[in-house]
């Protein structure tokens, strides 16, 4: 049984149709305009609806901030290399590489970033990796239903097939002599952030043809990786927005 939950998780995986449905449960005690959208939008795609006590929802979720709403789905649909990459969703290429991210939260943070930033999808390792489970579902706020995120066996020589096929590759790291907002982004590029507390593997970082750092003005040496990934992407973002020269 695989298990998402929160209003907008829920909400955003019924819109995305990226999963199966069994059924979803919701909570007897509420009656706000949410949760009747919410319902309304279970009918719309024939699903059924359970009317829950918030034990019962608790239970479930194995979560007490599931916010009234659990929903019982086929396992997330990963696309694979070749799916990012037809994703481009804009002028130039923006694929997110995650060198081994273990915790959900930061997974979740990363992928709800990644989709509001227009990036193209995200790639995650096979194994000794977070992968899309009901906690990075829900702190993605149901950015992980929409955006494609692929599994690979082996992140360095997923960085060779991403130069291939015609990418930079930028890699973040604490230890990166350039400044992250030197590059210039208006080109098709992946961006490869590292594991809490380790970095880039080795391998990785030989593979990437910048190695970027955030200045760190502070006591504190470096940043969570999930808010280094939002102060890069957003550079990138400005960058790209800007009129060209």
């Amino acid at each position: 049984m695989n298990v998402i939950f929160g209003i907008n998780t829920v909400m955003e995986a019924l819109k995305g149709r990226g999963r199966g449905f069994e059924w979803v449960g919701v909570a007897k005690e509420r009656h706000d305009i949410r949760l009747q959208r919410l319902i309304q939008e279970c009918r719309q795609n024939s699903v059924p609806v359970r009317f829950l006590s918030r034990v019962e929802l608790d239970r479930l979720a194995s979560s007490g901030s599931h916010q009234g709403v659990v929903a019982v789905t086929s396992s997330k649909h990963y696309a694979d290399l070749d799916d990012v990459i037809a994703a481009k969703r804009g002028e130039y290429s923006l694929v997110v590489v995650l060198d081994g991210i273990e915790d959900p939260h930061n997974l979740g943070a990363i992928l709800r970033t990644a989709d509001a930033c227009g990036a193209d999808g995200v790639l995650i390792p096979e194994r000794r990796a977070a992968g899309i489970t009901g906690t990075v579902a829900k702190v993605s706020a149901g950015a992980s239903e929409h955006l494609p995120v692929a599994k690979v066996t082996n992140i360095a020589r997923t960085l060779e097939e991403l130069k291939a096929k015609g990418l930079w590759i930028v890699g973040l790291d604490e230890g990166g002599k350039q400044s992250y907002d030197a590059v210039d982004y208006k080109m098709n590029c992946a961006v490869v952030l590292g594991a809490e507390g380790k970095g880039l593997h080795d391998l990785v970082s030989k593979k990437c043809d910048f190695l970027v750092s955030v200045p760190m003005l502070g006591k504190v040496p470096s940043l969570n990786v999930s808010v280094a990934a939002g102060v890069v992407l957003y550079e990138i973002v400005r960058q790209r927005r800007l009129p060209s020269k």
